[in-house]
């Protein structure tokens, strides 16, 4: 019967996470304390204290459904932003917040805009219901939103801008974003994703665009700053019209109390939100610099994470791999010659540029000549 299944869907590219501790542990009969994982801009610090014990308390509440229209943290995240619980939804990680999208908008024949270099999700989902994703370049591997203002049709149905971006950390400034929204068709769907939102000193402010109206959806995550990858829950700021038709695509429990309650807890805890802040810019700017020194082309990021060009992606990735450091390749991507690394604590970041200078000391990395 797999025969059978709609074309689309047979022609569906798997999504590639970043390969998991426990799997590496495995392969090469590690201790998994003695891996250390920078593919996947997780948070090194782990969720905040405040929020474990919160999901501790809610373990014991685990017979019970969870509330399914998450009414505390919607009002907890309304009251943050200065907007009404009416204009949140709960997604089982932001990823899910896109498949709403989807299921309420997007069908066959459709087209979807992304900038080339951009989070693959956006193009997944397009294509998981029907619909086409038009590519467009982002020259120094940054969104043109010009550029893709050009390349909006009448068959156009969502934008997607990831800011700052991944897997490239670069960002998009407040006078683009205007530019755009000043010209951006009626008809268009506009998703800004802000997985990376708290780790910016000065970001960008789309909220005003949700406040007046606009067909706009900003997409924002508990799993990178507050540390909660593994309890899959985001959520969307939108307005109440756009949320409501969203809030109709959802399973009735897509939320889990354990992740509410961790997310609830996580996002009051300021002290561990500037904790992670200050050890990512650190980190970053280690990278960075050592980046620099070692002759080695980079992209500077916004995020907590760095991509840089190494020469052969997957020989190096994989190198890395034996010395139980799990980073990321980019040739999924189209990016073959570049790898991405996650921020780590201080000593994971030494452990990894030690271990890249002495591939370079090999001859495996392609530095500038």
């Amino acid at each position: 019967m797999w025969k059978t299944a709609h074309e689309h869907i047979l022609k569906l590219t798997v999504y590639e996470p970043g390969k998991p501790v426990e799997e590496l542990a495995r392969d090469l009969g590690l201790r998994e304390e003695e891996i250390i994982k920078l593919a996947s801009n997780e948070n090194p610090l782990g969720p905040s204290p405040k929020a474990l014990e919160a999901m501790r308390r809610t373990l014991e509440r685990a017979h019970f459904y969870p509330d399914g229209g998450g009414y505390d943290l919607r009002g907890a995240i309304a009251e943050r932003l200065g907007v009404s619980r009416e204009n949140i939804v709960l997604g089982n990680g932001s990823n899910e917040i896109i498949e709403f999208i989807g299921h309420a908008f997007l069908g066959p024949g459709d087209e979807v805009v992304v900038a080339r270099h951009s989070f693959a999700v956006y193009k997944l989902m397009a294509q998981l219901f029907g619909a086409d994703t038009i590519e467009v370049p982002d020259p120094e591997y940054t969104a043109d939103l010009d550029a893709m203002l050009k390349a909006i049709t009448p068959k156009t149905r969502a934008v997607f801008i990831a800011n700052p971006n991944n897997p490239t950390g670069t960002m998009v400034g407040q006078e683009a974003i205007d530019r755009f929204m000043a010209q951006v068709p009626d008809h268009v769907l506009v998703i800004f994703d802000e997985a990376y939102h708290e780790f910016l000193d000065k970001a960008p402010d789309v909220l005003p665009y949700v406040r007046q109206g606009r067909n706009v959806v900003v997409m924002r995550t508990f799993s990178k700053i507050m540390g909660l990858a593994n309890l899959r829950i985001g959520y969307g700021i939108t307005t109440p019209e756009l949320a409501a038709v969203l809030q109709r695509t959802r399973q009735p429990f897509n939320a889990n109390g354990i992740a509410q309650a961790g997310a609830l807890a996580g996002l009051l805890d300021e002290d561990h939100m500037r904790q992670t802040r200050e050890l990512t810019h650190e980190g970053r700017e280690y990278f960075e610099r050592e980046f620099a020194a070692m002759g080695l082309e980079y992209v500077p990021s916004f995020a907590n994470f760095v991509l840089v060009k190494v020469g052969d992606g997957k020989e190096i990735f994989e190198a890395m791999l034996r010395k139980g450091i799990i980073l990321r390749a980019m040739g999924s991507y189209g990016l073959p010659e570049w790898i991405r690394i996650s921020v780590g604590t201080m000593d994971q970041n030494r452990r990894c540029i030690a271990e890249l200078k002495e591939l370079g000391k090999a001859g495996k990395l392609a530095t500038r000549s």
